[in-house]
């Protein structure tokens, strides 16, 4: 009873302080709980991984740092996943804020990649007009014109592996990394004006609205939050045998031990509570 009264009385910045170690040591000693892939996750990771020779997969970063946790570990493993198959990659962003984020990421992954060369494996495009809309109808007609030099400013038409490529028809899959609803653009323009096969990965509060889009197949996969992107990054370790350093599966070590914490407060908060009024 003297450890239920203890309890009902403790101080609340114990509870800060478990709460903070709960949340720093999987990011010191990753725990490496195990993760079960959805539908929406595979198909992605299946339509990237059966991209056809001569194809290219377009990962657009459409998001700011104030999403960075959910999104970025996303285009990190995306990126890698279409190093490792030798897949070419266009790399762009329809916000302006997310081509500094496409860059480090890209910079990230070639750590990794040394071998991959701007041109010949992956194409960085810049940020061009903020009338996102224009930018995708653009890219359906030509992408050359809408973009006629990458972000180094080398002319698009001179770079070896953007000569076969000219819009969406030699696109295997465009790809948005929203936090917002820039996905629902890619939709609209990429996917119901061009026929273009578009994937979407969004943050956790907006995945719930972008499921009538999978049903109806406008989005032929989705990475939902931090757990999509773990999903991913588990599929690409298994199936490619890639043996990084997980940043998604980390952070979901560190949110469900903070999870399971908050339970295991209310539990016993609960019969602390009920204990002492059960005495009175």
């Amino acid at each position: 009873m003297n450890l239920l009264n203890k309890f009902m009385n403790m101080d609340r910045r114990w509870i800060y302080i478990i709460t903070t170690i709960c949340v720093i040591v999987p990011f010191i000693k990753p725990i490496g709980l195990p993760t079960y892939t959805t539908p929406p996750v595979k198909n992605l990771y299946d339509k990237v991984d059966n991209t056809p020779d001569g194809q290219a997969v377009l990962i657009s970063l459409d998001f700011d740092a104030s999403t960075l946790p959910e999104l970025y570990p996303m285009a990190v493993t995306i990126l890698k996943h279409c190093f490792e198959k030798n897949i070419k990659v266009i790399i762009t962003s329809l916000y302006i804020q997310g081509v500094g984020i496409a860059q480090i990421a890209l910079e990230d992954v070639k750590r990794e990649f040394p071998d991959k060369k701007e041109g010949i494996d992956y194409t960085f495009l810049p940020f061009v007009i903020p009338q996102l809309s224009l930018v995708i109808l653009g890219m359906g007609e030509d992408i050359h014109k809408t973009f006629p030099k990458d972000y180094y400013g080398t002319s698009i038409d001179s770079l070896p592996m953007m000569k076969e490529i000219r819009n969406f028809d030699q696109i295997s899959v465009a790809i948005s990394l929203a936090a917002g609803a820039v996905s629902r653009s890619w939709i609209t323009y990429a996917n119901q004006r061009y026929g273009a096969s578009v994937a979407a990965g969004v943050t956790a509060v907006m995945a719930a609205e972008n499921y009538p889009f999978l049903q109806t197949k406008q989005l032929i996969g989705m990475l939902g939050g931090l757990k999509g992107a773990a999903e991913y990054e588990t599929l690409v370790e298994k199936k490619l045998n890639i043996k990084t350093r997980k940043a998604a599966c980390i952070g979901m070590d560190a949110q469900s031990a903070v999870h399971i914490m908050m339970i295991v407060f209310i539990i016993l908060g609960n019969i602390a509570y009920f204990v002492a009024r059960r005495k009175k």
